[in-house]
């Protein structure tokens, strides 16, 4: 029923467009026939409504892979700079939870861990259709100069975030974690949740010991739903390991994956002496910074997912 309900979702909207424009076919040449100027402003706002929803419609058909449809966690790891590298990671979570308010994605942080500033890490687990196809290319490195509030002497700053985005991983799709692969650490929540949350050890650290891979959850009171809630994240991890391992072995989009790795920042934003945000790979710009840092990053995404659909048709 869910492949179902999914296959509906895409289908239906392409019958309706369709539709629409075979009907602003007929108009147009009824009208043509009538020689009736007077439909000529109807017929042509009414075919650019449908062209801008082809386009949207479109970057769901940039989307094919197995688990672009899914959610997906979405972590941010300061930089190197302290305060400063702690607000921009700050500053850059909550230009993604904006983004995902828009979409009327659900949100559920996972894990933070507070610092100085701002936050030292945080993720935050998204659910809503094509999220982890949508923000995949976002994992990289993100570079913000400004003229720092933190310094005295009004000096401009260079801070540095990582962002890594992996799918949220349903029953279809099967990750097999062997339990002596596995190390399990528990330990006392750090955060808000009352005297039960600091009285016993509820937070959940997984460690995959092939891979390397950590994991941790501390949000919930219970250790149960940390240990459920860290077992999904790490499933994602693997999954999202496994399959970059695989691209590796294959040489397939070997430039993409050098693009977005940690020491090779994908977009840059800057707020002094001028404000411009700029995409280091598809080369987008846009001036409102302000809109970007509220969740208006629809264009960086959509020219993305066209810069790799070109380049894995090549």
């Amino acid at each position: 029923m869910g492949e179902l309900k999914a296959l509906k979702a895409r289908y239906e909207p392409w019958k309706s467009l369709k539709a629409e424009f075979e009907d602003l076919e007929t108009l147009y040449e009824l009208a043509c026939e009538a020689k009736d100027e007077s439909q000529g402003g109807e017929i042509e706002s009414t075919l650019k409504l449908l062209a801008t929803r082809y386009e949207k419609q479109n970057i769901y058909e940039l989307m094919p892979g197995e688990v672009d449809r899914n959610g997906c966690f979405l972590t941010v790891h300061s930089g190197a700079g302290g305060t400063e590298a702690c607000d921009w990671s700050q500053m850059l979570y909550r230009m993604y939870l904006r983004w995902a308010e828009r979409k009327g994605f659900s949100i559920e942080e996972e894990d933070r861990l507070e610092a100085e500033g701002g936050i030292k890490s945080a993720t935050v687990k998204i659910e809503g259709d094509y999220a982890y196809g949508c923000l995949k290319g976002e994992s990289g490195v993100h570079r913000l100069v400004r003229i720092s509030p933190f310094d005295a002497n009004a000096r401009r700053h260079t801070s540095f975030a990582s962002v890594y985005v992996f799918p949220v991983i349903d029953d279809s799709i099967e990750v097999e974690i062997r339990p002596e692969d596995l190390r399990v650490d528990t330990y006392r929540s750090g955060g808000a949740g009352g005297q039960h949350v600091n009285k016993t050890d509820s937070a959940v650290r997984f460690t995959h010991l092939p891979t390397g891979i950590v994991v941790a959850c501390q949000n919930e009171r219970s250790q149960i739903k940390n240990r459920a809630i860290a077992m999904s994240m790490l499933k994602a991890r693997l999954y999202e390991y496994y399959r970059q391992e695989k691209e590796k072995e294959n040489e397939r989009f070997a430039q993409e994956k050098k693009d977005i790795s940690w020491g090779n920042q994908i977009r840059s934003y800057v707020f002094q002496p001028y404000t411009m945000v700029k995409d280091a790979r598809t080369k987008t710009e846009a001036g409102n910074i302000q809109a970007v840092m509220d969740g208006d990053i629809d264009p960086f995404i959509e020219e993305y997912l066209r810069f790799v659909w070109k380049n894995a048709q090549k």
